[in-house]
């Protein structure tokens, strides 16, 4: 359906494009409506969520699945049974080429980060330390270092940081040789 003026008059035409006839009608033909929506969205908690009623103003803790036209609030140990989701840890494992110092990489990274931790040698098999807790830096020989983390955003945005860190160091380093 669409508004066509036709000789100064507007046409309202409805056309299901068959070999019937086409049906006009005038614009004032026309009855006028209006539709109201209601704005209120409504989400029923599941499963041990809804054991406890909580209280007018009380903050409800989950997970927001919409399905369909409903919404349910779940736990994440519930997910994977209310829906075709499910999650997974994942973590990441990254090698990059570093022939200098591992002393340098992490004085450097102290630098510019505000937590720089050692570990223990029997923590690790040779020399490593933590990143903001988050993120593990290992001396695995002379040639290469590895990054080992747990997928997450922050995880993630601090992984990105620590590389373009030790790629800059790494330029730095052939710079002034």
């Amino acid at each position: 359906m669409f508004m066509d003026d036709i000789a100064g008059v507007r046409v309202l035409y409805t056309g299901d494009y068959s070999r019937e006839e086409d049906c006009h009608l005038c614009a004032a033909e026309i009855l006028q409506f209006s539709l109201y929506f209601s704005s209120k969205k409504m989400a029923k908690t599941i499963t041990r969520l809804a054991e406890n009623t909580p209280e007018v103003g009380e903050t409800v803790s989950g997970f927001l699945v919409k399905k369909a036209f409903t919404y349910q609030i779940m736990t994440l140990d519930d997910l994977h049974v209310f829906s075709q989701l499910s999650t997974e840890n994942i973590s990441q494992r990254i090698n990059i080429a570093y022939s200098g110092a591992f002393g340098v990489l992490k004085h450097r990274l102290k630098q510019i980060f505000e937590s720089v931790e050692s570990l223990p040698d029997e923590e690790s098999e040779g020399p490593a330390f933590h990143v903001h807790e988050r993120l593990t830096v290992k001396y695995e020989s002379e040639k290469h270092i590895s990054l080992h983390w747990r997928s997450d955003p922050i995880s993630d945005m601090v992984s990105d940081s620590v590389i373009i860190s030790i790629l800059l160091i790494l330029i730095l380093i052939t710079s002034y040789c």
